[in-house]
């Protein structure tokens, strides 16, 4: 894809999928602006940041002026999530109207609901019954709705819990990888003998760039490139292969306190629980297929995962 002055990719949200974005894009040679509520934080090469709340859509055309891809990464704290999500959206998706950009928005398998065991593809149903859940599956119905009436040009890239370089607060970060290093309590959600699908974040990142370089993929949802799911036993087995030490697994039955979780957002993610009391398989084959790009393995995202972890913890503190 030829690459011009006018290229311009906005990336809104700067949490760990919109930081790896922006780096991914910008690698790819694409001119990047990073947007947060701050506009600061650490440098990236080829990233410019920009200071702007896209919870009104002035802020958001702002935040977007003269953008020809718009990557909607933006998230908030979990238990406001029901209030705050539905503002933004009508904000971003307002704003790309006016402007005309493309849209890409980072999605969650959280439509779907309990498939009890079902392989997830773009096909499965939407069955959430959950607060969060319907309220994901009516936001990608409004996004959907507006690229086929003509009013956007939106395509949405759903992706399974992260991992990965960068990722802290996912059921396979920061409650994991710091008590895998240290010897200390590391958090098993559920039942850790069934099946689970890990996202590493760079292929979140590689998956939605793609999706902003091939606008024929544009008015459907894709799966994001996943590995091949294992148990999360499995996973830990690997884990500690890696760290040279079994690890000190606490078994969370339900949702309470851990790590980087507090009671809050635990109390916010109870209705969702039911991810670690089933499988939770998501296949990705559609868009590997169509677009050529493979997930990375799961043994080198765990060694991306422990290195960056590594490097984290000898941080010094202050």
């Amino acid at each position: 894809m030829s690459v011009t002055e006018t290229d311009l990719h906005v990336v809104l949200g700067s949490g760990p999928a919109g930081t790896a974005l922006a780096a991914e894009l910008a690698r790819r040679g694409h001119p990047v602006r990073l947007v947060d509520r701050s506009g600061a934080g650490d440098a990236i090469e080829g990233v410019r940041r920009r200071k702007a709340d896209v919870g009104t859509v002035e802020g958001a055309l702002d935040a977007i002026e003269g953008a020809e891809v718009v990557y909607h990464c933006v998230n908030v704290a979990y238990h406001l999530q029901i209030d705050v999500m539905p503002g933004i959206q009508q904000a971003i998706l307002g704003a790309v109207e006016i402007t005309g950009a493309r849209l890409v928005v980072l999605d969650t398998l959280y439509p779907y609901g309990e498939t009890h065991g079902e392989v997830m593809t773009e096909e499965t149903p939407w069955r959430a019954t959950t607060r969060k859940g319907r309220m994901r599956a009516e936001l990608d119905t409004i996004y959907l709705a507006a690229h086929r009436e003509g009013r956007a040009r939106v395509v949405l890239g759903r992706s399974a819990d992260f991992t990965g370089p960068g990722v802290l607060n996912s059921t396979l970060g920061g409650a994991v990888f710091p008590g895998a290093l240290t010897g200390t309590d590391v958090a098993a959600l559920g039942d850790i003998d069934l099946p689970h699908s890990y996202t590493n974040i760079l292929d979140v990142a590689a998956g939605l760039a793609t999706l902003g370089e091939h606008p024929e993929g544009d008015g459907r949802v894709w799966h994001l490139p996943t590995a091949p799911a294992v148990t999360t036993r499995e996973v830990f087995r690997m884990i500690e292969e890696r760290v040279g030490q079994p690890l000190r697994t606490v078994v969370l039955d339900a949702p309470r306190a851990f790590g980087p979780f507090d009671q809050t957002f635990m109390d916010s993610y109870g209705e969702l629980f039911y991810q670690h009391t089933e499988p939770q398989v998501m296949d990705s084959s559609a868009f590997e297929e169509t677009f050529g790009v493979r997930p990375v393995p799961l043994a080198d995202t765990l060694d991306m995962a422990i290195d960056w972890y590594r490097t984290l913890l000898a941080a010094p503190r202050g």
